[in-house]
């Protein structure tokens, strides 16, 4: 039996991933940096750990609680839409340190056990921002693709341990919470100069033309830390999936 812990499974991509690696027989770690244990079966194979992944005691005490894992997903993330320009530096960093630094400091956290044993797959949750550019996510985009080359590097790092390191990219979910839990934080991002550039692109979100859904993410990531390939991205929903196969990747 497996166990896994993922990062961020209050609500979204995170409480749908947990739910099915649960169904798929394995052991569960879910996340959440303000626990609820409603939130998903009641199980001997699933336990809820509180955790912050910007605050390295956090880190060490649910790892701890966790004791050893075959996977780690790096879910947690938040968002922020706005005009770059007038985005403050102190949200900038804050997405950074949830999105970026979050994301390393994990993944740190449990590579020395996936090292020892010589086992384990690190699957890590970026955007199909990563994919394409887009406007009004400059610092977001900025954060998740430093992500996507963190990942690519650490993949051939760690081939030689056997320890695999993956990539999943969502599309646009638009059922999961990523406006309401940014909301405060993207206040007063669209200001009146940039308002009819804006319009247009809000009016294009609301009636998408293809959508990624909770399910979609769940079943690409587990399919990514099942793949026993060389295979390092895993776009997830139809509209991340369409993106990558118009996106050249280099190999060098």
């Amino acid at each position: 039996m497996k166990t896994v812990l993922i990062t961020g499974c209050s609500s979204g991509y995170g409480l749908e991933t947990a739910r099915h690696f649960h169904a798929h027989g394995w052991t569960v770690i879910a996340t959440m940096r303000t626990p609820r244990e409603d939130l998903l079966p009641r199980s001997e194979r699933l336990r809820v750990v509180p955790l912050d992944v910007t605050r390295p005691a956090s880190i060490a005490a649910a790892t701890d609680a966790a004791g050893p894992i075959d996977a780690l997903v790096n879910n947690a993330g938040i968002g922020v839409v706005g005009v770059f320009e007038v985005t403050p530096m102190a949200t900038v960093r804050e997405v950074f340190e949830t999105n970026t630094f979050g994301v390393m400091a994990m993944t740190q956290a449990v590579l020395p056990q996936f090292r020892a044993r010589r086992s384990g797959v690190v699957v890590n949750v970026t955007s199909s921002v990563t994919l394409t550019p887009m406007p009004l996510a400059a610092v977001y985009t900025a954060s998740k693709m430093a992500i996507e080359g963190f990942t690519a590097s650490l993949a051939l790092e760690l081939e030689f341990f056997d320890v695999r390191v993956k990539l999943v990219e969502p599309g646009y979910g638009p059922t999961t919470r990523f406006a309401s839990n940014g909301g405060q934080r993207m206040e007063g991002l669209i200001p009146e100069a940039y308002a009819p550039f804006a319009e247009p692109i809000f009016a294009a979100f609301a009636h998408p033309s293809a959508v990624t859904t909770e399910s979609d993410v769940a079943e690409a990531v587990f399919r990514a830390a099942n793949d026993p390939s060389g295979q390092l991205r895993f776009p997830a929903g139809p509209d991340a999936v369409a993106l990558s196969q118009s996106t050249f990747f280099p190999t060098a």
